[in-house]
């Protein structure tokens, strides 16, 4: 139990009990593998510690893979992050591959028996360059072998929430309404449009004055989350 009377859930079984009894359930994550420092039983340490994501690379290349702001090192995921990606399947850890250069992510999703999350990101647009946006194809990639993205509210792209959501309904179009979701890194250090959860209510109105069905706005603030967690961590 957290301090804010959260259920830490481990399990997707968790997370759809603490929605039935009106509780919030948080998910542990780590935001870069750093922390292995090439051991693969510390993977497994944390999953017992609760774990349940594993971000693979955050601000630098490390020994799992390459990163989208730095230039490679590996060509994509090392031997190392391969092994580290195939031990996440056999634990029930979500690969999740914010951060990850486009060729880290295609290696992944070749290692991986799971389908992967990208829990923060957003697509390019010709008005806003920068290294950590994703590309139509990275997109696609993730969402055809059945990933979620994670619209990520940040500044890079958005100056409003109504532009966040104009970039949501991008997402959705280019990836499948069933392959996006909000992301994490709400207040993050990008000018970020979106900081509270409270926010999330006009958040739909905003997508339904943008004529995204009713069934594609649940399966983007929640529903997608779900069902992906259900496949790899029930």
């Amino acid at each position: 139990m957290t301090a804010a009377d959260a259920v830490v859930a481990t399990s997707a079984a968790d997370v759809d009990h603490a929605a039935r009894d009106g509780r919030t359930a948080v998910l542990l994550g780590c935001e870069g593998g750093d922390f292995l420092d090439g051991d693969l039983r510390r993977l497994e340490e944390a999953r017992a510690a609760g774990v349940t994501v594993l971000t693979l690379v955050h601000y630098r290349v490390n020994e799992i893979g390459d990163v989208q702001t730095e230039l490679p090192v590996h060509g994509g995921l090392s031997r190392f992050g391969r092994a580290v990606v195939a031990e996440c399947g056999r634990l029930g850890i979500v690969v999740d591959c914010a951060h990850a250069s486009s060729a880290t992510t295609t290696d992944v999703l070749e290692v991986s028996n799971q389908p992967v999350i990208v829990s923060h990101g957003q697509l390019g647009q010709a008005s806003a360059a920068h290294p950590r946006l994703l590309t139509a194809a990275h997109v696609a990639a993730v969402a055809s072998a059945g990933g979620l993205i994670g619209a990520w509210p940040a500044g890079l792209t958005s100056q409003s929430l109504a532009d966040f959501a104009a970039g949501v309904i991008r997402l959705t179009e280019e990836a499948g309404p069933a392959h996006v979701a909000i992301g994490t890194d709400l207040d993050g250090n990008y000018r970020p449009v979106l900081t509270s959860y409270s926010q999330l209510a006009d958040l739909a109105g905003l997508l339904r004055d943008r004529g995204l069905p009713a069934d594609n706005i649940r399966q983007v603030l929640g529903g997608n989350a779900a069902a992906l967690l259900r496949r790899t961590i029930p």
